[in-house]
């Protein structure tokens, strides 16, 4: 330790000592509760007193009046440049700063002895850095938001390592993972484990080369010994599945004759993936302590090291100037709030910065039960009856490599539902029916690749509580049913929309099997009930997941397509609560995405709508669900710049830690539980077909779901005679109805305009 490093820890020691009652008058140094603001006195500043409060960047030394301590340079109230900033707690970061941001290269070091050293952004480990863990583990590679992400080496303190590509704290991608012991796999991982193809290599020579499922063998692959001889076959941990032929070498004896492929699993059982060292706290969720601001008066600041600041009056949010005036003493919010009225005299936010957004009223849960006396009751229990059928019938296992003949539209099982019940079916109070599967075994093969469970997924459609029925039918006349738990809607299917998706299920199994996150709707099950008597009526329906259930409380729903006529909402401001489907003229926001999921996005969009433009669909859209993290306790919705030191302290600590654990990360993927920023838009009213309005910079902390659905409009007659006859009334380039290769290009150019990367 030099002499100014040693000076400066003596000061810090010092005034820790000294500012016992200053801290407790702070009630947490991380944010958590407000803290009681001090006066100027109480901050002891070495700067030199003849700084004045200039535009100039000056070094200074400051102790905070709850013992933090801050030595570099410093400009307009915040840490700008290089500097050195000491927690009581014993954290240090050194590095760069950024108008109160840690941002650029830096060191941060915990109490425990671990350390990071590399690059940040807003305050989180962003870039090339590397950490050393208090335990011993050592990554040195490339982060995003404090995850590992992208590709990086990883020495663990119990001798085993990693070199490959993560991907959110996780390895997923092209790796190879060495064990102490000299065993050894290269090949693919998924979401930390093995899986896809790869090499596995044990220290005495053994191999075995062939595909992966969560950690084990499944699926073709060769074992192959040191001298020669090799097994070939189809691997399973279940015994009915293992199959093989074993191919002796010249050298082999009797007793290899006997080996017991069982074995591998056993030996595999013992090779552990290590998970590393958990930290304990993030640099992100380190606070600064307040100080005054010599240009805000007396407003006080405290701020994240990602350089979110709160002040106690609402700050203004024009860019250029923070609390500049227009010289006669009005504030510019004001000003623009003035001019806004003055030249639009409109009470609707939607076009005026002035107006704050509310969130909207809750709405009464959607859906009618459908009870006993209800017009749809005895269709209801037949299709829980079919639907606990279907599920429950034994079926051999199968892979996920199904022939051709699966999804053959003649594959399909008619099954007779008498009322006293039969040899297969259970008897029941219904009339007699007659119910039919479509496609069964690639149903049943989409539900174990989307990871349903089959007990919960009769339980949630099937169980004690009744569906719901939406209260009006959709565009298309057809009817929607939810589940009590809100998991699973049912959608009553026109013929023609049935020979569209038998037409293309083969291309749907191998779009959602090769795209892990795709956003293309899951669909679970296509089925048909017929009713006997005279009528003979025939109900086909498909049911599908619910991509808005959350236990979030959605607070704005979006349907875009990127065509703006008719894409607008007929109900009155007023009339709008939370449940109500808002279209394309009523987006008021730009989303705004963490750069690596910007990424995956776009990507992810492209290979969908390559899909959908192959299978000549069109008319499809992208559902958009947002909760809204920061609400004021009178309905209005909390800017990002505006929340107070506690709520951003707490929501801050809350992201971290999500972030910062694999198991609750789980919960979030592409399009779901997805932490993100809005940012509010403003339209011209005189430009009443704006799609897209003007970016106020005015940003909101939200959670996000969003998917594509609706997929199963085929570009038939009907439609090419709605796009002529509206393209004589209209703007061809304005209505929806137009050929999938044109919607495609429009729908991805309107949801690129919508989604930005977050910077």
């Amino acid at each position: 330790m030099n002499k100014e490093q040693s000076s400066v820890l003596k000061a810090w020691e010092a005034t820790m000592r000294k500012t016992q009652a200053a801290k407790k008058r702070a009630n947490s140094i991380f944010g958590i509760t407000s803290m009681t603001n001090v006066a100027q006195t109480d901050v002891e500043d070495d700067t030199d007193k003849n700084v004045s409060t200039s535009d100039e960047t000056y070094f200074a030394k400051k102790i905070l009046p709850n013992g933090d301590y801050y030595t570099g340079q410093w400009h307009d109230n915040f840490p700008d440049g290089q500097g050195k900033y000491l927690w009581t707690d014993g954290c240090i970061y050194i590095g760069e700063w950024h108008k109160g941001k840690t941002m650029g290269r830096g060191r941060f070091t915990w109490p425990s002895g671990a350390s990071y050293e590399g690059e940040f952004k807003t305050g989180y480990m962003d870039g090339t850095g590397t950490y050393i863990g208090a335990n011993g583990d050592t990554y040195k590679g490339q982060w995003v938001m404090n995850l590992k992400h992208g590709h990086g080496l990883m020495h663990y303190s119990n001798g085993d390592s990693y070199d490959g590509e993560w991907r959110r704290g996780l390895q997923v991608g092209h790796g190879k993972y060495q064990w102490k012991n000299k065993n050894y796999y290269v090949g693919e991982w998924k979401n930390g484990v093995i899986f896809g193809k790869g090499t596995f290599v044990w220290s005495n020579g053994n191999k075995y080369e062939g595909f992966w499922e969560d950690g084990m063998p499944k699926g073709n692959g060769t074992y192959q010994w040191p001298g020669g001889s090799f097994y070939v076959g189809n691997w399973s941990k279940d015994p009915d599945e293992q199959n093989g032929t074993y191919y002796p070498s010249e050298s082999s004896s009797a007793a290899d004759l006997e080996w017991d492929p069982t074995t591998v699993y056993t030996d595999l059982a013992n090779c552990k993936i290590c998970h590393g060292e958990r930290v304990s706290i993030m640099p992100s969720q380190k606070r600064l302590a307040m100080w005054y601001s010599t240009k805000g008066g007396d407003r006080p600041r405290r701020l994240s090291v990602d350089g979110r600041a709160s002040v106690g009056v609402e700050r203004p949010l024009d860019k250029t100037s923070l609390w500049e005036n227009d010289g006669d003493g009005n504030s510019l919010r004001e000003v623009r709030r003035d001019l806004d009225y003055e030249l639009y005299d409109d009470t609707n936010p939607k076009f005026n910065l002035g107006l704050p957004l509310k969130v909207p009223k809750l709405g009464k849960r959607q859906g009618e039960t459908i009870s006993k006396g209800h017009r749809n009751y005895e269709l209801m229990l037949n299709l829980q009856l079919g639907i606990r059928h279907s599920v429950g019938r034994p079926a051999p296992a199968t892979g996920f490599d199904l022939k051709a003949s699966a999804f053959d539209p003649k594959e399909k099982i008619w099954t007779r539902f008498p009322p006293e019940g039969s040899k297969y079916t259970p008897p029941h109070q219904s009339c007699e029916f007659r119910w039919k599967d479509y496609c069964p075994v690639v149903f049943r093969t989409l539900r174990k690749l989307f990871k349903v469970d089959p007990a919960d997924y009769m339980i949630s459609i099937c169980g004690n509580d009744a569906l719901r029925e939406l209260s009006s039918p959709g565009k298309s006349g057809s009817f929607f049913y939810l589940t009590n738990d809100d998991r699973y809607m049912i959608k009553t299917m026109k013929k023609s929309e049935t020979k569209v998706f038998l037409r293309m299920l083969s291309a749907y199994y191998n779009h959602c099997r090769s795209f892990d996150n795709t956003l293309v709707i899951k669909y679970y099950g296509l089925h048909c009930v017929k009713l006997t008597g005279p009528a003979q009526k025939k109900v086909r329906f498909i049911i599908m997941g619910n991509l808005l259930r959350s236990d979030f409380t959605i607070h704005r729903r979006f349907d875009l397509k990127g065509s703006s006529l008719g894409r607008i909402t007929d109900k009155a401001d007023s009339e709008i609560d939370n449940i109500t489907i808002l279209k394309d003229l009523d987006l008021n926001f730009i989303f705004k995405l963490q750069k690596s999921w910007f990424q995956e996005f776009c990507w992810q969009i492209d290979r969908d709508c390559e899909f959908l433009e192959q299978e000549r669909t069109m008319d499809y859209s992208l559902l958009v669900g947002l909760h809204f993290r920061e609400i004021s306790p009178n309905g209005e919705l909390m800017p990002c710049e505006r929340r107070n030191s506690q709520n951003d302290a707490t929501h801050r600590t809350d992201m971290d830690q999500l972030l910062q654990d694999p198991k609750s990360w789980a919960s979030i993927k592409l399009g779901t539980n997805m932490p993100a920023r809005v940012e509010r838009t403003v339209r011209k009213p005189e430009l009443e077909l704006q799609l897209v309005g003007e970016r106020t910079g005015e940003c909101y902390e939200v959670v996000m779901f969003f998917g594509i659905i609706d997929i199963l409009q085929d570009y038939d007659i009907t439609k090419k005679l709605e796009h002529a006859y509206k393209s004589i009334q209209y703007d061809p380039t304005s209505i929806s109805a137009v050929d999938p290769k044109q919607y495609s290009r429009r729908f991805r150019d309107f949801i690129f305009k919508v989604f930005a990367e977050d910077i």
